[in-house]
């Protein structure tokens, strides 16, 4: 359908490009105007706009300006036509092609509000290549996120019916960083109600809201405040610490990673301790910590650590390494 009307636009443009040129040499040849003059005395004729002539007309050169008037009046109405539907039909397109790519979804994030944390944490997911969709219901955000061929989905993030649509019951994480904490403890409670496992990342301005959060069912409460104080103390005491972990993080200028492997299935690594793993010799990473299934945090673990099942290994190393590492936890 889009094609079709994209080849009758453009035979619109055509013919209206025929009747001018063929306007604009009638009144040279035959009205003795100059070009000028006659591609003037064309295009007031075919938009109607009512100016007068520049000089008399004979009545073959009346005529043929009735006869421009009528054509440019029916073609321009044709392709005008044809042009609004084109642009309705392609919103409609992007909207259809945009909900279908949500709902193939898998394993994928879901970031509620495009504020500025919002941005933030769009901008890391990327960076990630990780596959997420946002919520927001304000049209110059939503305006922004199909300039940038971000996923998104028009609506509020506490109601059930968006959060269904955005794959919630797919999708392994979730962060709330909406406008206020009442709006984030909604989205939290309603997003725990609908995937009990997913984990949800939750922002809270004031300390008060951490406890409500909780409650509602958030994994892990953030508060930029606070984050933002340490990492200022961070910077002015360890400078070169904080700027090493965050490249590291974020994948900036170093061929290194730090990456979560969870141990959820049987795979060549459980039940083996550390030295007797391939972590070191086929992967060359580091683990630099586990968190055990029962909730036990191990840094620096000793060779003899066996890993099990339900744990997860916190690892540093090449990037291309942890991918294959991954592949193999996941057997892929």
């Amino acid at each position: 359908m889009r094609n079709k009307l994209i080849t009758h636009v453009a035979l619109g443009i055509l013919v209206l490009t025929i009747i001018t040129l063929l306007g604009t040499s009638f009144y040279t040849l035959f009205e003795k105007h100059s070009i000028l003059e006659a591609f003037y005395m064309t295009i007031i004729t075919i938009s109607t706009t009512g100016f007068k002539e520049v000089r008399p007309l004979s009545n073959a050169g009346m005529i043929v300006t009735i006869l421009i008037i009528i054509s440019g009046v029916i073609t321009i109405a044709y392709t005008g036509g044809k042009a609004a539907q084109l642009i309705i039909e392609t919103q409609l397109f992007r909207r259809k092609n945009m909900s279908k790519q949500v709902g193939e979804l898998k394993n994928h994030y879901i970031v509620c509000g495009y504020g500025r944390m919002g941005r933030e944490v769009c901008e890391t997911l990327l960076e990630n290549n990780e596959l997420f969709v946002v919520i927001d219901n304000a049209q110059a955000k939503i305006d922004e996120l199909v300039e940038k061929g971000i996923l998104f989905i028009n609506g509020d993030a506490s109601s059930d019916s968006i959060l269904i649509q955005a794959g919630i019951k797919n999708a392994k994480g979730l962060a709330t960083v909406v406008k206020s904490d009442a709006e984030n403890v909604f989205v939290t409670l309603t997003a725990r109600e609908l995937n009990k496992s997913i984990y949800i990342v939750a922002r809270a301005i004031e300390d008060r809201t951490e406890s409500k959060l909780i409650k509602a069912g958030a994994s892990r409460v953030v508060k930029p405040y606070e984050i933002g104080g340490k990492r200022i103390v961070h910077l002015l005491l360890k400078p070169g610490v904080t700027d090493f972990i965050e490249d590291v993080a974020r994948k900036r200028g170093m061929n290194i990673h730090m990456e979560e492997i969870s141990i959820t299935k049987p795979c060549p690594l459980v039940n083996k301790t550390l030295a007797e793993s391939p972590l070191r010799k086929d992967f060359n990473v580091m683990v630099i910590a586990i968190n055990k299934s029962n909730s036990n945090f191990i840094y620096n673990p000793r060779s003899v650590e066996k890993i099990e099942i339900g744990d997860k290994l916190i690892v540093i190393g090449e990037t291309d390494n942890l991918a294959k590492l991954n592949e193999m936890v996941l057997g892929n």
